[in-house]
């Protein structure tokens, strides 16, 4: 089998992840950035089981972290993992879609490393909601990621 091009496994990532950040769920066609692809674990492959869509925020703030504190049990957690969970269950959007809320002990730890709810990142989802931008429900076609 043939080995994949490093721009066709973005493609992959950035289609599959709708050009959103797995994380916080910003989207690409909003931030007007460049996406990160991103490894869930720092020491894995390249494979797309281990990579995932990230913005610059989320990944910067995550670096190489896998394990974090959760602040509420005091016990190590590991970051949600957008390739063996869904973001339903460990978050929810509050204050009308302008800020993220942890749900369990992995969506409160991966909220406060990602730093998710920096006050600039909630004014401008705040913004993205009164302009009618936010949340996504779907990439526009001129919007889509070309390598």
């Amino acid at each position: 089998m043939a080995k994949r091009s490093w721009q066709t496994t973005k493609q992959l990532v950035y289609t599959r992840a709708a050009g959103c950040c797995e994380y916080c769920q910003t989207c690409e066609i909003n931030i007007g950035q460049a996406m990160h692809v991103e490894h869930i674990d720092p020491k894995g492959s390249d494979h797309p089981d281990n990579l995932c869509l990230s913005c610059p925020n989320c990944n910067l703030s995550k670096a190489s972290a896998t394990v974090v504190l959760d602040l509420d049990t005091g016990q190590q957690v590991p970051l949600f993992d957008p390739r063996q969970q869904k973001w339903e269950e460990h978050f929810e959007w509050a204050e009308n879609y302008s800020q993220i809320r942890g749900l369990t002990p992995v969506g409160r730890a991966t909220v406060t490393r990602l730093k998710m709810n920096r006050p600039r990142i909630v004014l401008a989802r705040q913004r993205w909601v009164q302009a009618g931008f936010h949340p996504v429900t779907k990439v526009d076609e001129e919007n889509i990621y070309r390598p």
